[in-house]
């Protein structure tokens, strides 16, 4: 069963985003918006974890989020709101880590 994990907290403040990192599946993606977006900025602690999780293809971030916060980054695609609906449709289950 594949998951799309959707996080939305700064990975900075708490737990939520090193437990998803740790219960990834193969096929899992990982969705950022909100804070969780800030995990982007090039040469922060979550970037290099990001980075070495090796989610090329699985991790994306809300184009608003990474726009309001003047994040310009290549590793994760950006998607418009539509564009998370779809991508919703393509997994097994949909987990928000609240």
């Amino acid at each position: 069963m594949t998951t799309l994990h959707i996080i939305a907290h700064s990975p900075s403040n708490d737990g939520r985003f090193d437990s998803c990192l740790r219960l990834l599946g193969a096929k899992d993606a990982v969705l950022l918006c909100g804070e969780a977006v800030n995990g982007l900025r090039p040469g922060s602690e979550t970037a290099v974890q990001l980075h070495a999780a090796q989610l090329h293809g699985r991790l994306f971030a809300l184009q608003e989020d990474l726009h309001a916060r003047a994040i310009s980054q290549d590793y994760a695609k950006a998607l418009d709101y539509p564009g998370f609906v779809e991508l919703s449709l393509h997994y097994d289950k949909v987990n928000s880590w609240l």
